[in-house]
């Protein structure tokens, strides 16, 4: 004896995603609005910048913003220097957990036509 999962029939799995989408959106607008609120322009300028290169870094400072808005320790707007501190803690703590660094290392090839035959 098997049991067979409930079968769904496509027009039921489209409204899924349609709602799934625009939860996402809801969820995206409402970030937004709450950065717009928190952040200073500076500050919007500059994690803006900041997406643009990295959005996953982007990400993670609106995350912690984000929590620090909800559990109620920002009051008043966020300044750049401000957003700058929150980036270097950030930084700080990623050194901790990471310890790889990314280093540049040079190496010359002999040139025959060097002046260097002793």
């Amino acid at each position: 004896m098997e049991t067979q999962a409930p079968q769904t029939n496509p027009a039921q799995q489209q409204q899924s995603a349609e709602d799934a989408a625009a939860k996402r959106a809801q969820e995206e607008q409402m970030r937004r609005d709450v950065m717009a609120t928190v952040l200073e322009a500076a500050a919007r300028e500059r994690l803006s910048r900041i997406a643009l290169v990295s959005p996953e870094r982007s990400q993670q400072i609106e995350t912690i913003l984000m929590r620090l808005v909800q559990s109620g320790q920002i009051r008043g707007k966020v300044s750049e220097n401000q957003l700058i501190d929150l980036l270097e803690q950030m930084e700080e703590a990623g050194g901790k957990t990471t310890s790889k660094k990314s280093t540049i290392s040079y190496q010359r090839r002999p040139d025959p036509d060097d002046d260097f035959d002793f």
